[in-house]
């Protein structure tokens, strides 16, 4: 069966039972339907007291760097969790939001695979409870108030060119990358470039998965750094008196979203951010509810650890004091061969020689992860094609970097595929081996910041900041903003910021085209190489294969 079939065959419970798991009573829930549910305010405020006082144990679920050939990060997060409650581990998983983008794209949704899903899947993967529309309606309104203002007199002196606020919208459009808005006359508005993202790399998006409360919510909007006035001097969005508004557009949205897992284990799903263009991590409200839930969480951090770790390591848990215990990094045989040079078309083919070559881009990962201070696990996500000397040739190379490799069959086998796995999470984790630490300072220079990920993560040998890009992040430590943490935007194919370099590549020099404050998120994107904040569609879109019957059920997604 395909993965969609295999959702739509399981008998999911009541949503009030899966809650009453993790001891949450009927009135700490608001429904959305009969599965699906938020957690109130007063029930979340409950929880982050008790995940400060006594959290569980955090397993962050990472990967090597993406191929055609699939890794199934998702996949191996929902397993793992299954799998540390199928050996009696009381386990609560937490993940993104899948973004429409994708799902109609090309990358497909994020719901797991197999045996490994969380349900209902084809409404987490659409419309879900509407967080991400929420979150660009948001994003959109401020767009309109700050055109609205000019357009009224602007008495703030906004300078229309300086405008760094866009609009956003939750799809692959490459139309609207960078348009000229308010043609058709004095009435229509002022003319001006403008641009779009997609609406999990709003700036918003970004504020909804860092903010706890709507005050923290509120004062993040304030901050939004949205241009300049005549004098050069910065203009927030508070300055325009609106952020109540927006706020209120919000409110439903910081409230976490409980499902379930195919074998009925609760899952936490909210928050959205891409890892190549935002930093890629699920909500802080969501893995506190986790952490005041279970005695393990199981989240995840979007593509390899060059990019989702990083971030995750050096933003969030620095950003709401979380300390992770210990670290899964998701491999497959079939990947690896492919960076060591194996076509997609010949994967299934034995080639020890090519896994040992591409075994240098696993490798990367494990050393960049130990530079945080926190062990690693692989997990080897199983394939049929896999052989018996392969997987002995990579556990030993695993070995040999003091990390050990467990096959991962939660696929094909839910929870019982991942229960070795699940053994040598806990192992790990209860070891107390783990000593977290952030890559670097935040006392540090922006540039400095970045050339540190760069050298030290991407393995580059050197950085070059276009020199536009090095005045602004100047101007952002001139006005008060050099002690951010840096967002790397880049691409996720590859180590380096080229996604034709695959494996392992160094000595490359590492390119920062242009840089954005993200003042209310908290952070300074760096845009490297070709990355757009608007992915495009390809040739052979996903939307070409999904339908629905007059039943109303969905075929296609994946």
């Amino acid at each position: 069966m395909t993965d969609i079939e295999i959702a739509q065959n399981n008998v999911m419970v009541p949503i009030k039972e899966i809650a009453s798991k993790i001891n949450l009573s009927e009135d700490s829930l608001e429904l959305y339907g009969p599965y699906k549910a938020k957690i109130t305010f007063k029930e979340l405020q409950t929880l982050q007291a008790k995940a400060a006082k006594n959290p569980g144990k955090l397993i962050l679920v990472t990967a090597v760097t993406p191929t055609p050939a699939g890794e199934g990060k998702s996949t191996v997060s929902i397993g793992l969790a299954d799998g540390l409650n199928k050996i009696g581990k009381k386990t609560v998983v937490a993940l993104r939001e899948p973004s429409l983008g994708p799902c109609f794209g090309v990358k497909g949704g994020a719901c797991g695979g197999g045996y490994a899903q969380i349900v209902p899947m084809e409404e987490i993967n659409l419309h879900f409870t509407g967080d991400i529309h929420a979150i660009s309606i948001a994003n959109n309104l401020i767009a309109a108030l700050i055109d609205n203002h000019i357009q009224q007199g602007n008495p703030l002196h906004i300078e229309p060119r300086s405008i760094t606020w866009k609009r956003c919208v939750d799809l692959n459009d490459r139309s609207l990358r960078n348009i000229i808005i308010g043609l058709g006359g004095k009435l229509q508005g002022v003319p001006r470039e403008d641009h779009f993202t997609i609406a999990v790399a709003s700036e918003i998006m970004a504020i909804v998965c860092l903010s706890r409360t709507i005050s923290e919510l509120k004062e993040r909007l304030n901050n939004i750094v949205i241009g300049v006035n005549d004098s050069k001097e910065n203009v927030t969005f508070g300055q325009l008196g609106c952020t109540g508004a927006v706020a209120a557009l919000l409110k439903d949205v910081l409230k976490p979203n409980l499902v379930q897992t195919l074998e009925k284990n609760p899952a936490f799903v909210h928050g959205g951010p891409f890892a190549n263009i935002a930093h890629g991590c699920n909500s802080v409200n969501a893995t506190l509810c986790a952490l005041a839930s279970g005695d393990y969480v199981v989240t995840e951090a979007g593509f390899a650890a060059d990019l989702g770790a990083e971030k995750f390591l050096d933003i969030k848990c620095r950003a709401a004091g979380l300390k992770p215990s210990a670290v899964v990094i998701v491999a497959t045989i079939r990947a690896l061969k492919m960076h060591g040079g194996v076509l997609k078309a010949d994967l299934s083919k034995p080639d020890c020689a090519a896994l040992e070559k591409g075994f240098a881009n696993l490798k990367t990962h494990i050393e960049n992860i130990a530079k945080f201070g926190l062990p690693a696990v692989v997990a080897v996500n199983k394939f049929i094609t896999d052989t018996d000397e392969e997987i002995a040739l990579l556990q030993k190379l695993c070995a040999d970097m003091g990390a050990k490799a467990v096959l991962s069959e939660g696929w094909g086998k839910g929870g019982e595929g991942t229960a070795e796995l699940a053994k040598a999470v806990v192992e790990i984790a209860d070891s107390g081996k783990a000593d977290y630490h952030p890559l670097y300072e935040l006392e540090l220079p922006l540039a400095e910041k970045i050339k540190k990920i760069a050298t030290e993560i991407y393995r580059a040998k050197d950085i070059s900041i276009d020199s536009a890009a090095m005045k602004k992040l100047k101007d952002f430590e001139a006005k008060g903003y050099g002690n951010l943490p840096v967002c790397i935007a880049k691409t996720q194919n590859s180590i380096s910021h080229d996604p034709t370099l695959i494996g392992a590549p160094e000595g490359f020099t590492f390119p920062v085209r242009d840089v954005q404050l993200y003042a209310g998120a908290g952070f300074v994107v760096a845009m490297a190489g070709d990355i757009m904040t608007m992915p495009g569609l390809p040739k052979a879109p996903a939307a070409l294969d999904i339908d629905v019957d007059d039943d109303g059920v969905i075929s296609g997604l994946f």
